[in-house]
């Protein structure tokens, strides 16, 4: 039987416990309200790249020789983009995305496709290494903080293998955000 002192010693370190978690709980909700703000500041100019991305990609269709936007007539080979998180302790977020892309690509096998996988976010490329694939590109490091040259590298790699003929067809999949409980598992198709 515990004495009144180990007793008290208890109850001081869940005291403790709870400030801890607190303190944590503040951070993380600071963080997520600066995340938050980002996401809606950048809403209009994505949906302004997407509409000037659609508009150019019809003003081109008579422009011979532009091999990111030709449709192949057979796509045997395609690319799938998963887009997760460096860290983990994010519930279902990166999970839902793995398990969305190995859906697809079983659904693109049962089609007689082949799969060509590419990753961004450590959790990703260390779920689809774990589950024997594999990763033709391997992009970590930088989802907590996105930058230009880090999606360029991304994007590169990727049109570079549709060019080559390495890949018919790219598709992306990601956490499409609704609210901070509600994320989508989106799939578009980005090449063509």
């Amino acid at each position: 039987m515990a004495s009144q002192k180990d007793v008290k010693n208890r109850i001081s370190s869940v005291r403790n416990i709870q400030k801890i978690t607190r303190a944590m709980e503040m951070v993380a909700a600071a963080r997520l309200r600066r995340a938050q703000q980002r996401i809606e500041a950048l809403r209009p100019y994505a949906g302004a790249i997407r509409r000037m991305t659609r508009r150019t990609a019809e003003a081109v269709e008579n422009i011979p020789n532009m091999p990111l936007l030709e449709e192949h007539e057979q796509v045997q080979r395609v690319g799938l983009l998963l887009v997760t998180g460096d860290r983990g302790l994010a519930g279902a977020f990166n999970s839902q995305i793995v398990r969305a892309g190995v859906r697809r690509a079983q659904e693109l096998s049962e089609e007689g496709k082949e799969v060509v996988w590419y990753a961004s976010g450590r959790r990703g490329v260390g779920s689809l290494r774990f589950r024997g694939r594999d990763v033709t590109g391997a992009y970590e490091g930088f989802t907590d903080r996105p930058a230009f040259p880090a999606a360029r590298a991304t994007a590169g790699d990727v049109a570079t293998a549709s060019v080559d003929g390495k890949v018919d067809r790219v598709e992306v999949i990601y956490n499409g955000y609704v609210s901070p409980l509600t994320q989508t598992v989106t799939n578009d198709v980005l090449l063509p």
